[in-house]
């Protein structure tokens, strides 16, 4: 941890009166097995627990009186047994101390302290849920019917704590960046490493190690594939060919765990082809335009629509679209091709806040959520603010099972040349993605740029 205990308090204090009274019930995450007790998947806390306590521990728990000031975390002293497996850890007071608060209880004192707070007639707020044991948890804490954790969750702290953790610290930018450092070191080596007759799991398993030996892990698990028109592959079995397209989207996490999420499509022959060059400029040029006009105040769906509306356009050049290009993408055609959204909120969470409710994150009174076919994955719709971080990521695929569905219906036949797309049906799928800093005037890339256009791609394959 390096943030100093004061930024986690005042955090705290920031939530205390946005949501007004009350007692804020922090759970912390516990271990996970695979396949038995003490076997574990490697710990990630809780992301609200990081931002607002800073501990990355097992089985840590906080309350936080919002009308008393009182921030109390409930963590017991390492036993005899904790040190020889696990080496020497910091007890309960130095926990407490690092995360600015005012007490510290064993781990077995929340109970109590819950049951004199429903006794009290005092009200617990607490976010829903997202795992199964933090539910079974809670439940059993807060005397809860099985299964109803969730519905009894705080809509005010969950309104609290998204507008809050959207908006992104200069400390925070700057673990994104310190994420991102690692993940050029990922992209790079990976595009130096596609060559025919490798197998997509010797380049995945090396931008793992990366992410590893950059002091973090992987933000999510790692997509490489020659089978980019399968939106999240994470398989690794196919051998690499020549004229294969790869799509690699994978980012690092920083060692305080804020995330960063990368895409770029590697020529495994080290060149693309005109083909090939002719769609991923296409995307390229859709990424620019999104990127071009966020600013505060403009909403995100709108990024989303002229990145469609720029791809829309290019396929009609290339002869696989007709029409009035505003025509098609209001009606929906081009998500044949662009069949999710253009980007998602990005902190902590890859996908950041969205385990809150992604239409609570993404969208508000003056945007919802569209019932389209391919509008309707946008995560992301409503108006920009300065602070927020997002990924910036359209696409360009052919879907076999996709085309034959739509071609069967007749959809949108006066915007597709379904005889054309015959020619392309193999051909896969490029994705480029950025990590996209909104300002007070407009976006700034994040991060040392990662190679993008063709020539960059190409160099680096050769180098």
């Amino acid at each position: 941890m390096s943030f100093i205990d004061s930024v986690y308090s005042d955090r705290r204090n920031h939530l205390a009166q946005a949501v007004g009274s009350g007692v804020i019930l922090f759970m912390g995450s516990a271990e996970a097995p695979m396949n038995y007790p003490d076997n574990w998947y490697p710990f990630r806390q809780d992301s609200s627990f990081l931002y607002y306590w800073g501990h990355s521990i097992p089985g840590l728990a906080a309350l936080l009186d919002a009308d008393e000031g009182r921030h109390t975390l409930f963590a017991d002293d390492p036993t005899v047994d904790d040190i020889i497996w696990s080496g020497a850890q910091p007890g309960a007071e130095a926990l407490a101390a690092q995360a600015g608060a005012t007490g510290v209880q064993p781990s077995a004192a929340l109970a109590d302290a819950l049951r004199r707070l429903a006794a009290s007639g005092r009200k617990v707020h607490f976010e829903p849920p997202y795992r199964r044991d933090t539910q079974a948890r809670l439940e059993a804490l807060l005397h809860l019917r099985t299964g109803s954790a969730g519905l009894h969750a705080s809509g005010a702290l969950v309104r609290a704590v998204i507008g809050q953790r959207s908006v992104k610290e200069a400390r925070e930018v700057a673990e994104i960046e310190a994420a991102l450092a690692v993940s050029y070191d990922m992209h790079v080596a990976a595009m130096r490493l596609a060559r025919p007759g490798r197998y997509e799991r010797e380049i995945a398993g090396h931008v793992e190690g990366i992410a590893i030996a950059g002091g973090g892990r992987l933000a999510f698990p790692c997509i490489f594939s020659r089978r980019g028109e399968i939106l999240h592959n994470h398989t690794y079995n196919n051998r690499l060919a020549s004229g294969d397209l790869v799509v690699h989207d994978s980012g690092a996490s920083s060692p305080m765990q804020y995330a960063s999420d990368i895409t770029r499509t590697i020529p495994v022959s080290g060149r693309f082809s005109s083909r090939q060059r002719s769609i991923y400029e296409c995307v390229l040029r859709a990424q620019l335009a999104a990127i071009d006009v966020m600013k505060p105040g403009v909403p995100f769906r709108d990024a989303h629509l002229i990145a469609a509306r720029s791809i829309a356009s290019d396929l009609k050049g290339l002869g696989l679209m007709r029409g009035d290009t505003d025509e098609a993408v209001a009606a929906g055609a081009h998500a044949l091709f662009f069949p999710h959204g253009i980007g998602h909120m990005m902190g902590l969470d890859v996908h950041d806040l969205e385990g809150l409710g992604e239409d609570l994150v993404g969208y508000d009174d003056a945007v919802q959520r569209a019932g389209q076919f391919g509008l309707a994955y946008l995560r992301l719709g409503k108006a920009l603010a300065p602070g927020y971080v997002i990924t910036v990521e359209p696409g360009c695929y052919f879907v076999g099972a996709l085309m034959d569905q739509w071609r069967a219906e007749r959809r949108h036949e006066a915007f597709i040349d379904y005889d054309a797309l015959d020619a392309w049906r193999d051909f896969g799928g490029v994705r480029i993605e950025d990590d996209v800093l909104v300002t007070a005037e407009g976006a700034r890339v994040l991060g040392r740029p990662i190679p993008k256009t063709v020539s960059e791609v190409e160099s680096a394959c050769a180098s």
